[in-house]
């Protein structure tokens, strides 16, 4: 069915609800697995306004995201799943389709969170609504509810 899956993986509640569905779904034929975290460019988006730009230290980031890379990676193998991980550098959608395209990817896994307020959901966009759309595969997009 599917030969090489990536899960767009960061830790988070969703990450690791998709994580689980990754699993079920990568029973079906063994395929290759990347998990995939996208550490964002080290800019002070707030400062472009005012006419200068100032660096955020993007090393605690980077730290965070390959400890939670290496666990999902870890929590795979003790399964029996052969996955390595991946850190890309960049803006979200662009990094992880880009990937996908180089990679040869079938299937794109990546975690949802529905957002109850409807002015929440507005302001803080669909990164797995755009990912759909600039996709170069298949995207299953893993949604968590609150109960």
């Amino acid at each position: 069915m599917y030969q090489h899956i990536i899960l767009a993986y960061d830790g988070s509640v969703t990450g690791q609800q998709a994580l689980i569905e990754l699993k079920e779904l990568a029973h079906w034929g063994q395929p290759q697995l990347t998990l995939v975290a996208v550490a964002p460019n080290p800019l002070d988006v707030g400062s472009m306004e005012m006419g200068y730009y100032t660096s955020v230290d993007p090393d605690p980031l980077q730290e965070t995201l390959q400890e939670q890379l290496a666990q999902g990676v870890k929590s795979l193998q003790a399964m029996g799943f052969a996955v390595k991980g991946e850190i890309l550098k960049g803006e979200i959608i662009h990094e992880l389709t880009q990937f996908a395209e180089r990679a040869k990817a079938d299937l794109i896994v990546v975690g949802h969170k529905h957002e109850k307020n409807i002015l929440r959901r507005w302001w803080s966009g669909s990164t797995a609504k755009s990912l759909v759309e600039e996709s170069p595969c298949n995207v299953l997009i893993v949604v968590a509810r609150e109960h």
